[in-house]
């Protein structure tokens, strides 16, 4: 059946969102349950974390927070930075981001190429250490307190929930049968917890898995290491984790998130980064459990054409 485009947006912020679901067909073993994929990377910027930085950002006007002539400021590995950026670039907010050479470098030259500037602090490991992301933070709240700025604090900014429930919302409709099964990588656990908000009354059964890298298990393992999967294991349990919205947290190694992103690129045809694929081995893991008849949803976080200058997709 063809399908009617949608109607003309408005600006840029319109296009978030709404985004498309597709069943993993090729990477999947027989004899669990089917496995569904949201591909969070069509948004503007190629994240999920457009629509935090969208709620963030209308959510701090409407309180009066945030006004017009002032600079908003992050912590960000890349991925937030470049949808705030976005955010403030369609609104005219100057903004900073305070990052570090442990991400990737093309989300930093998105973020300057919507205008944004950009400070690194710098990992002479190259990885995401346990001190990497409080210094990013303590320097962003510097940054926004020296400049009267804002400081979104995705940390503990409880308005994410809003732009991920926003995600949560299209599941159930997209779902209309149900949802046994979902899971997440763990960050500032943002999207985990704003879908579970809304999958948890709307399908009774779901179970719901927060993820995190098996170096790095601060939330199952009370211990934190150092990891190269951006945008997750920040080191600590985060401020906006709630116990009554998962059901079980499970490790991930990196090496298997890693093979997995090179098996969906060549076997379904989705190129996403290393999160992505820490989710698509759980939400396996997952269908197995669950066994036949049942559906496993996981996100695609972002676009894997923003890790090709790492080791992502090469084949040493």
């Amino acid at each position: 059946m063809k399908q009617t485009p949608p109607c003309p947006a408005s600006s840029v912020l319109d296009a978030i969102g709404n985004t498309p679901v597709v069943r993993l067909n090729h990477v999947v073993p027989h004899g669990g349950a089917e496995v569904y994929v949201k591909l969070e990377y069509l948004n503007p910027t190629g994240s999920y974390k457009d629509r935090m930085a969208k709620s963030m950002i209308e959510c701090a006007e409407s309180s009066g927070a945030l006004r017009p002539g002032m600079t908003v400021v992050e912590a960000s590995g890349g991925s937030t930075g470049s949808s705030l950026a976005l955010v403030c670039a369609v609104k005219g907010y100057g903004f900073q981001v305070i990052s570090s050479n442990a991400f990737a470098k093309e989300k930093l030259k998105t973020v300057a190429a919507f205008g944004g500037a950009v400070e690194l602090i710098h990992s002479p490991t190259g990885k995401i250490t346990e001190d990497l992301c409080p210094k990013m933070i303590t320097r962003a709240e510097e940054t926004a307190q020296k400049n009267q700025g804002f400081w979104t604090d995705q940390f503990t900014n409880t308005d994410a929930f809003i732009g991920y429930g926003s995600l949560g919302e299209e599941l159930v409709q997209q779902f209309p049968g149900g949802i046994h099964g979902f899971c997440g990588a763990i960050g500032t656990a943002g999207m985990v917890m704003g879908v579970a908000k809304i999958l948890k009354p709307a399908f009774q059964d779901v179970k719901v898995v927060a993820l995190e890298p098996a170096s790095s298990p601060a939330i199952s393992a009370g211990r934190s290491g150092a990891h190269g999967i951006e945008g997750v294991g920040i080191g600590d349990v985060p401020a906006l984790l709630d116990k009554q919205l998962y059901d079980e947290v499970w490790p991930i190694e990196e090496t298997e998130a890693k093979a997995m992103c090179r098996a969906l690129a060549v076997k379904e045809g989705l190129l996403v980064g290393t999160s992505t694929g820490m989710n698509v081995v759980a939400a396996i893991k997952l269908a197995k459990e669950l066994g036949p008849g049942k559906k496993v949803v996981t996100v695609a976080c972002d676009t894997g054409l923003k890790y090709l200058h790492g080791d992502l997709f090469s084949n040493n």
